[in-house]
């Protein structure tokens, strides 16, 4: 952030950020003015961005890197045998763990990078060379419910701000008349709600959520926003909104709770107008339909996400993120596995063909990944166990370094053991592809300042393009 924009944030942080009712009674005398000084105005970054936005595509439960991006010949060759090392200290299922289980699934190198991607994602292989394949992540927590939170907000044991709220908060939004981060059909177990929080930060940060885990993609809108009311009537409500709200700030000053309130308010009255529109699927071709797997029942509910993920990107929503649940294999990983790569595999080469067509791809930041990876001995005979401490996860366009595979895990996939990025690295990294050094985006709350990174993470220089 530049100094003069540092120097704003904090005023607004200390002050309480007291333009709500500034900015809804602008919004009452005009519904297409919004240039008040408020959060989600788009704000120039500290330094020269490599993206605009990003869409993340999280697979809940912990896609196993050793059967999808992280071959291991050795694991194959010793399959059935012992682990020739010492397990990790804190396992989750210890009690369940066998000998080595080598991938059942095949492993070719495609493009000219000539990465090795795993038969389960035939299509995605097709754009290994626009992928920068990190095979080195590891973080802390061996539990869903601990790691999740850890990737969303970077603690796997506080409240704390979620990356696309950080954003938000950083950045503003292109489009105020959708919010600044969506996320889709997202699970509300394992961390709930707090994944996608604002937590301390103005509440028009927090992500608005579309569905939830168990909603099909079809089916997930907006709740309430087909008005009950007319415009009319609606004017005359949010003005008695900002009336008490003007009268309750007079006796206590600012009040970042009320102000939130208020901006949410404001935000739910434009977005009746926009909302409907960016998922009116229906305007798209035939051929682009197909080209994210709409068309077929295995890849419909991924696609479909995908496909809203590329209309909500290019109207300006700053984050969003489209969720794949049901990746956590204790046991039949072989069908399991097969069968979700399968459901997502189709629609993530199809957004990131319909990116690219569209001259998106290289402002848009692409993230796919889980909370951890798998671990190379058996579980229950046929299952993978969780594992933290070394796995994949890749990212393509926004200014990454397309077509490499950085670090390495161990011969057996376990520990990752050469150019180790943790969490915090990639949050780091992320924040500076969008224009932004993760040192100096912070907000005072409780007496101190806090980060995304809290004291930690460093740039991942090789990852930058």
């Amino acid at each position: 952030m530049t100094p003069t924009t540092g120097h704003r944030r904090r005023f607004l942080s200390d002050l309480g950020a007291g333009f709500g009712s500034l900015a809804l009674t602008g919004l009452l005398a005009d519904e297409t003015a919004a240039d008040g000084d408020d959060v989600l105005r788009p704000r120039p970054s500290g330094v020269a961005p490599r993206a605009k936005r990003v869409i993340m595509l999280f697979m809940f439960g912990g896609p196993s890197h050793i059967d999808s991006f992280d071959p291991k010949p050795r694991l194959v060759a010793e399959h059935g045998r012992p682990l020739p090392f010492a397990k990790p200290r804190v396992l989750s299922f210890p009690l369940r763990h066998g000998n080595l289980v080598g991938s059942p699934f095949g492993f070719r190198r495609h493009g000219e990078s000539g990465a090795a991607v795993s038969e389960v994602f035939p299509h995605v292989a097709g754009h290994v060379d626009d992928l920068c394949i990190v095979n080195s992540m590891h973080c802390t927590n061996p539990r869903h419910g601990g790691a999740v939170l850890e990737w969303h907000t970077g603690t796997d044991t506080f409240i704390r701000p979620s990356l696309g709220s950080w954003l938000v908060y950083g950045l503003g939004t292109e489009n105020r008349n959708l919010p600044g981060y969506v996320t889709i059909c997202q699970a509300l177990s394992q961390g709930g709600a707090n994944n996608f929080s604002s937590a301390f930060l103005p509440a028009a940060c927090g992500g608005t959520p579309l569905g939830r885990d168990g909603t099909s993609a079809a089916k997930a809108r907006f709740p309430f926003i087909k008005p009950a009311a007319s415009r009319a009537v609606q004017k005359k409500e949010l003005e008695m909104i900002r009336r008490l709200g003007r009268n309750q700030l007079e006796l206590t000053g600012a009040d970042r709770a009320l102000e939130g309130r208020i901006a949410s308010f404001e935000l739910a009255f434009r977005m009746q107008a926009a909302a409907p529109e960016v998922q009116a699927m229906e305007t798209e071709s035939r051929a682009t339909q197909a080209l994210y797997g709409i068309d077929d029942k295995a890849t419909e509910d991924f696609g479909r996400q995908c496909l809203l993920a590329r209309r909500f990107s290019e109207r300006g929503v700053r984050f969003v993120q489209c969720n794949s649940n049901g990746w956590d294999h204790h046991s039949g990983l072989e069908s399991s596995m097969r069968n979700m790569a399968r459901s997502v595999d189709k629609p993530i080469a199809g957004l990131l063909t319909d990116l690219e067509a569209r001259g998106l791809l290289d402002e848009t930041l692409v993230i796919w990944g889980g909370e951890f990876g798998r671990t190379p001995t058996a579980e229950n005979g046929n299952g993978r166990d969780h594992n933290p401490h070394g796995f994949t996860m890749w990212m393509a366009g926004g200014g990454v370094r397309p077509g490499i595979v950085h670090g390495r895990t161990d011969e057996y996939g376990y520990y990752a053991v050469e150019n180790k990025v943790h969490f915090h690295d990639l949050h780091a990294t992320i924040l500076h592809l969008m224009g932004i050094e993760h040192q100096q985006l912070t907000f005072r709350y409780s007496g101190r300042d806090f980060r995304l990174t809290d004291v930690h993470g460093e740039i991942v220089d090789d990852l930058v393009a």
